[in-house]
């Protein structure tokens, strides 16, 4: 019954559509063939967003194509697939058992038969060569990216040097470059590839740097590329630290206090008015590349130096550690839909960097008041800075108040945002690669559900653990201290009905030797001295001198939280599994 209503359906619109392509170029032939899908989206689809925003329609010149082909391809119940495994997007995650919503399925149709915008070869920059920093995480993004190009029927242009990535694959992008992500390499790519569009937000901090300095040289602007997404006025705000503190300020948003320096003398200068301890950032680095704690001037003096020969630009602002680290990611589209797809909060207070710091999805600590206040701040910002695609704010929370400061946007798909994806099921990449194409959140089907659409927030009823994995006992002479420079090289995650599920699981996925939360021979501190030395400054073994301290000396939450700044929810739950 529901299968014949979906043809009946289809072919009506099929119908109407072929009659208004007859006259495609009049204004009554547009209104016709926007006539023959909003009255069938809004009847089924979500009220609160369809009625309150009517759906940007394609161009007149393809509107009725779009349709006629959308049409089609509902009524013989085919979707297009991508590689040898039959990829197709959305659609690869139905299952069987679940009757599609005939609204939601055609407008899904729609947006897989090409793009809004008049791009037909689109540039995709990958994250160059394995480095700590850009890892799989990029080649998670740029591969659904891609997947996104190809549904929508867009040749595609990869640059990325790393032969060993998916993305690469011969049954991906149409075509492959394996040169090194510089802008003078990709300089000469557009001048023979000729594209029309160009993506920067999913090559991690490379690929963003590559297109800042492509739109000053004047590539972009003299071979006509447009770039898909956020705009590069936009990744510059975002980057340099002073310009998005001060675009923070003009909306309210309190950021840290904080001064940006491009000399040594200049940043012993702010620190004097700021005062120690401070914390130092570098504007356009990988993975906290440059940036460190300082707690005197011969510290800062001895930082910032290193940090200004890899950035242009440093950050000296006022230190927060021990607060805490929360992060939101926001989609948004040009439309001005927006939406935060997942929260994520930090095990570790502040002052370690998250791609080394286990992290917990959703948050756990956060009361209803806190979670609000951030969410609503995050999309104040990325409303405000204009960002179309995905994004994710991170923040500093004082523990003891509502106190709040912004730390950074990253404009960009991030380490966080592959997390968020599998955490969630949302596929952040492939929504935020269809927004570049100008769709809208509304007119993309929910990969997960099959019956709504993207503007609905995912809703977890279980917790995700994710922990670093580190090599450095690969390495002779090597600091085991982490803190905001990141130097993990991988991660694992795992799901869990509680937290101290998914935390067991985890430890045992990131290493087959350990069992799970427990003391490990290689963390037996010969003195108690060296035990709270460990648990003060943060290693890549603290987790398990936490075990050792309480199994075998037993610690309490409250002396441990006073050495750590851990947050006692977290410290209580780890009691449980001792118990």
């Amino acid at each position: 019954m529901l299968n014949a209503r979906r043809v009946a359906l289809a072919k009506a619109a099929a119908a109407k559509t072929t009659k208004s392509g007859l006259y495609a170029t009049s204004t009554t032939a547009k209104a016709a063939s926007s006539a023959s899908l909003l009255p069938l989206l809004k009847s089924k689809a979500s009220a609160t967003h369809l009625q309150r925003r009517q759906l940007h329609v394609p161009s007149i010149s393809r509107s009725s194509s779009l349709l006629a082909t959308a049409a089609a391809k509902l009524a013989r119940k085919q979707v297009v697939s991508i590689g040898r495994r039959n990829f197709s997007g959305a659609s690869a995650h139905a299952s069987a058992g679940t009757p599609p919503n005939s609204a939601v399925s055609f407008a899904s149709e729609l947006a897989r038969t090409g793009a809004k915008l008049d791009v037909k070869k689109v540039l995709v920059v990958g994250s160059g060569g394995l480095s700590i920093g850009q890892a799989g995480e990029f080649d998670y993004s740029g591969s659904q990216a891609i997947k996104a190009l190809r549904e929508s029927q867009i040749e595609t242009v990869l640059v990325n040097p790393n032969i060993a990535t998916v993305q690469t694959s011969h049954e991906l992008a149409d075509h492959v470059y394996f040169s090194p992500v510089t802008p003078e390499y990709l300089a000469q790519i557009i001048e023979k590839e000729r594209p029309d569009g160009i993506m920067l937000a999913f090559g991690g901090q490379t690929a963003l740097n590559c297109g800042v300095q492509l739109n000053k040289m004047g590539i972009l602007d003299k071979f006509n590329v447009r770039v898909l997404g956020t705009s590069v006025r936009t990744l510059e705000l975002s980057e340099d630290r002073d310009l998005f503190a001060k675009a923070l300020k003009n909306i309210d948003i309190p950021v840290a206090h904080s001064t940006a320096v491009n000399t040594v003398q200049d940043a012993l200068d702010a620190a004097k008015e700021i005062g120690y301890p401070v914390i130092v950032r570098s504007a356009y680095a990988l993975g906290g590349l440059g940036s460190g704690f300082a707690a005197s001037e011969s510290e800062l003096q001895s930082l910032a130096s290193q940090s200004l020969s890899l950035s242009p630009q440093i950050l000296v602002e006022k230190s927060m550690r021990g607060w805490k680290e929360v992060e939101y990611e926001v989609v948004r589209d040009a439309q001005d839909n927006c939406v935060t797809v997942c929260n994520m909060e930090n095990f570790d207070p502040l002052g370690i960097h998250t791609g080394d710091s286990i992290v917990v999805a959703p948050s756990q600590t956060l009361s209803d008041e806190e979670y609000h206040m951030l969410r609503t701040a995050a999309i104040k910002i990325v409303r405000h800075m204009g960002v179309v695609g995905e994004c994710n704010v991170q923040y500093a929370l004082n523990p003891e108040s509502l106190e709040y400061c912004v730390i950074e946007m990253n404009a960009r798909l991030s380490r966080s945002s592959a997390l968020a994806s599998k955490a969630t099921g949302y596929p952040l990449a492939f929504v935020a690669a269809k927004i570049g194409l100008g769709w809208t959140l509304p007119e993309l089907q929910n990969s997960v559900t099959t019956t709504t659409t993207a503007c609905f927030e995912p809703s977890l009823d279980y917790v995700v653990t994710k922990i670093p994995r580190w090599d450095l006992s690969k390495f002779n002479h090597v600091s085991r201290d982490i803190g905001s420079c990141m130097k993990s090289v991988g991660e694992v995650m795992a799901i869990g009905r509680t937290f101290e599920e998914s935390l067991q699981k985890a430890i045992r996925s990131v290493d087959p030797s350990f069992a799970g939360f427990s003391p490990i021979a290689e963390c037996l501190p010969k003195s108690t001295e060296e035990l709270e030395d460990m648990l003060r400054n943060p290693t890549d073994r603290r987790l398990f001198y936490l075990a050792y301290a309480m199994i075998e000396k037993d610690y309490g939450v409250e002396q441990l939280h006073s050495l750590t700044r851990i947050d006692r929810w977290f410290l209580y739950k780890l009691e449980n599994i001792c118990r």
